[in-house]
C-alpha cells in the first residue's frame, strides 16, 4: 500500500489550504434537513462549552489530485459539503461586516494563475457529479438568500432533481438555521470563532487505490453506508482510475431503475445472490445485514468473479434488474405483457416478493417453459399466502430451489430441461401443496373479508369465477382476470340492511350473527356494477332476479343452473354448484365448502408435455 498521510484540520484550515473535488464515481450528497439539521445542533450544542475544547467531527478520507493542495474525496463528502454551505451563508450573512466577510469568502473560492499567465478562479469544493458543479458555481457566485439562488439556478436552465435539490435544500436549510439560532451579528461571529477553531476532523491522505482499500476497511460491517454502497466501492477497488467514469455510468444502470421502480436495493441484493449463487451457510439464506460480508467472502468473490472481470459481474447485475423490474410489473422474462405474470402479481400484490428469488433463477427459460414455472409457482404460492404461512419458512426453501432451478434453465437438451422442470414441480410444488391441503381447506371454511387485504379476496374471487365460466363455456386456456377483477363484490347478506331485513335473518337463524355471517366468504359474489346497484340492499327474493341477469355463471348460478344436454362442460361444473331458493347461516357455510372444495380445481399444479 502506498504511504498514507495524516493531518489535523479545523474547518478554517482544512478550507484554506485545501481544494476538494467529488469526483463523479462517488456517492452524490445526499443528506436531507434531519441530517444537516443534526450536524448544526451538535455544533450549537458545543459552541458555549469551552473555548479550548475541540469538537472533533470524523476523518475525511481523501487522494492527492492533479494540482498541488487538490484531493479527491473518498470518504465524508456529505460533511465536507454541508460545511461548505454553511460558509456560504455565513459569508452573506457577514456583508456588513467586511474583514469577516472577506475572511469567509476566501475559504470559499481563490483566484490562480495559470501556466499561462491566466487568471482562474477554483471553489474549494467542487462537485463533479451531474451539474453540480454548476449549481455550486450559481450559488457561490449569487452569494444570497436560498430564495434568490433558488430562482438564479432556474433561471440559468441548470436541472434540478436529487442530489441537486438536496444540495439547494440543505443551504436553505443551514441559512435558516442562522437567522433562527445567530440572529445578533456578535453570537455569530462567536460560532465562527468555533468554527474556525475548534470544529477539527482527521484527513487521511493516501493514492486512489490504497484510499478506496481503506474506505472499504472501515466500513467493513457496513458503519455509515449500506451493502450497495459498500458493493459499489469494492468495484472500484478493481477497475483502473481510468475506468471510474465507465463503472460509475454501468452502476447508474442498476440504482436508476431500481429508484425508479421504488424497489428497495438491499432487497433485490439479497434475492440477486439466492437466486444467482449457492448459499452455504447453515440457513441458505442472506440477510440485508449480511450482505456486504457474503461478497467479501473469498470463496464467493471467487464465485462472482468481480476482481477478475468487474464489467461483466456489474452488466450480470443489471440484467438481473430489468428481469426483477418487469416481474414487479407482470412481465414476461421477454419482457413483454404476460398473463401468469400478471396473474401472480394480482395475488402477491405488494405484500410478498421472495417469489423473485425463484423467478431471477428460471429467467432463462424458453417462454412456454417459464410461463408454466409462473402457472404452477401461482399455486403453490395461494395455498402457503392464504394459510398465512410466515415468509421465513420460505426463504430456506426457496434459496435451495433456486439452486436446482439454474440447473434446469441451463440444461440445453430440451427434453431433458422439460423433464427436470416437471420433477421440480412434482418434489417441490405439488408435494408442498398436498401437505398444505387440509390447512388450506380449514382457513377457507373460516375465510372473512377480513382474513386476507380486500385485493386478494377480490383475486380470489375472480378467479372461482374464471374457473366456472371457462368450465361452463369448454374453455381450456385462462385470460386476463381484469373483466373479473373490475366487477363489484356484492355481500348477498347487505353490508347494510334495513332494519326488517337485519330482523328476518335474526328470527330465521337464532343462534347466528348477523354481522359474522356477512363478512364471510359464502356471502360474497362477483356481479356488474349496473345490476349490483339494482341488486341494492334488499331481501335475497328481490335480488334473485337480477343474479339471474349476470352473464358469470358462478354468480347466477345462485338462483338456477342452466341445463344443457348429458355430460358437457356445463353439466360437469353444475355437479360443483349450487342453487338456492333463500339465503340462511346454513345456505352461506354450506356456499362456503363448495368455494373451498372448487379452490383445489383451480390452483393445482399440471406437467409440461415432454415428447
Amino acid at each position: 500500500m502506498a504511504r498514507i498521510e495524516n493531518h489535523k484540520y479545523s474547518i478554517e484550515e482544512a478550507f484554506r489550504e485545501c481544494f476538494y473535488v467529488v469526483p463523479d464515481y462517488q456517492r452524490e450528497y445526499v443528506w436531507s434537513d434531519k441530517e444537516v439539521q443534526q450536524l448544526l445542533d451538535d455544533i450549537n450544542d458545543q459552541v458555549d462549552v469551552s473555548s479550548d475544547m475541540e469538537y472533533f467531527v470524523g476523518m475525511i478520507l481523501v487522494s492527492p489530485g492533479a494540482r498541488k493542495n487538490q484531493f479527491e474525496v473518498i470518504d465524508g463528502q456529505q460533511r465536507l459539503t454541508t460545511f461548505f454551505l454553511l460558509l456560504c451563508a455565513m459569508r452573506h450573512r457577514f456583508k456588513s461586516s467586511p474583514q469577516h466577510y472577506q475572511l469567509v469568502n476566501e475559504l470559499i473560492s481563490t483566484s490562480y494563475a495559470t501556466k499561462t499567465g491566466d487568471i482562474e478562479t477554483s471553489l474549494k469544493l467542487d462537485p463533479r457529479y451531474e451539474n453540480a458543479s454548476e449549481l455550486m458555481k450559481c450559488l457561490v457566485e449569487q452569494d444570497d438568500v436560498p430564495q434568490k439562488v433558488s430562482a438564479a439556478v432556474q433561471s440559468s436552465g441548470i436541472p434540478r432533481f436529487g442530489s441537486l435539490d438536496n444540495l439547494l435544500n440543505a443551504y436553505g436549510t443551514i441559512y435558516r438555521y442562522l437567522e433562527d439560532n445567530y440572529e445578533d451579528e456578535k453570537e455569530l461571529k462567536k460560532l465562527w470563532g468555533f468554527l474556525a477553531n475548534n470544529v477539527v476532523f482527521i484527513q487521511i491522505s493516501t493514492d486512489v487505490s490504497s484510499a478506496l482499500k481503506i474506505f472499504e476497511t472501515i466500513n467493513e460491517r457496513g458503519v455509515g453506508l449500506n451493502p450497495m454502497d459498500l458493493l459499489k466501492n469494492l468495484l472500484f477497488t478493481n477497475v483502473k482510475l481510468g475506468e471510474f467514469t465507465k463503472l460509475k455510468n454501468e452502476w447508474k444502470k442498476i440504482t436508476g431503475p431500481l429508484e425508479k421502480g421504488k424497489e428497495k436495493p438491499l432487497r433485490f441484493l439479497r434475492y440477486f445472490l439466492m437466486a444467482n449463487y449457492k448459499i452455504t451457510n447453515k440457513d441458505s439464506i442472506v440477510r440485508e445485514d449480511q450482505i456486504y460480508d457474503w461478497f467479501v467472502d473469498k470463496e464467493n468473490a471467487k464465485l462472482c468473479g468481480y476482481t477478475q472481470e468487474p464489467f461483466v459481474f456489474v452488466r450480470k447485475i443489471i440484467r438481473n434488474v430489468e428481469q426483477y423490474l418487469d416481474f414487479a410489473e407482470g412481465r414476461g422474462n421477454d419482457g413483454k405483457s404476460n398473463t401468469p405474470m400478471e396473474n401472480l402479481k394480482k395475488l402477491c400484490g405488494g405484500a410478498f416478493s421472495l417469489h423473485y428469488v425463484l423467478l431471477l433463477a428460471v429467467s432463462n427459460l424458453p417462454k412456454p417453459l417459464f410461463d408454466h414455472f409462473v402457472q404452477q409457482l401461482e399455486s403453490f404460492l395461494f395455498y402457503y399466502i392464504f394459510t398465512k404461512t410466515p415468509t421465513k419458512e420460505l426463504e430456506r426453501s426457496f434459496s435451495q430451489w433456486a439452486d436446482e432451478l439454474r440447473a434446469v434453465a441451463e440444461l440445453t437438451d430440451e427434453k431433458e430441461q422439460r423433464q427436470k422442470l416437471n420433477e421440480f414441480i412434482e418434489n417441490r410444488f405439488q408435494a408442498s401443496m398436498t401437505s398444505k391441503g387440509k390447512e388450506l381447506h380449514d382457513a377457507l371454511k373460516r375465510y372473512t373479508i377480513r382474513s386476507m387485504q380486500q385485493y386478494r379476496t377480490r383475486y380470489l374471487l375472480a378467479k372461482l369465477t374464471q374457473h366456472v365460466d371457462m368450465a361452463y363455456k369448454g374453455v381450456k386456456t385462462p385470460g386476463s382476470l381484469h373483466e373479473y377483477t373490475v366487477l363489484e363484490m356484492e355481500h348477498i347478506l347487505p353490508n347494510n340492511p334495513e332494519a326488517d331485513l337485519r330482523q328476518s335473518f335474526t328470527t330465521q337463524n337464532p343462534n347466528c350473527d348477523y354481522d359474522e355471517y356477512k363478512v364471510r366468504l359464502g356471502n360474497f359474489t362477483l356481479l356488474e356494477k349496473p345490476i349490483n346497484i339494482v341488486a341494492s340492499n334488499g331481501f335475497f327474493d328481490d335480488k334473485k332476479a337480477e343474479y339471474k341477469k349476470c352473464k358469470h355463471y358462478l354468480t347466477s348460478s345462485i338462483v338456477e343452473l342452466t341445463e344443457v344436454g348429458k355430460n358437457s362442460s356445463i353439466t360437469r361444473i353444475n355437479e360443483k354448484l349450487k342453487p338456492f331458493t333463500d339465503w340462511t347461516a346454513a345456505g352461506i357455510d354450506e356456499r362456503q365448502e363448495m368455494l373451498a372444495e372448487l379452490v383445489k380445481d383451480v390452483w393445482k399444479t399440471s406437467l409440461i408435455e415432454v415428447s
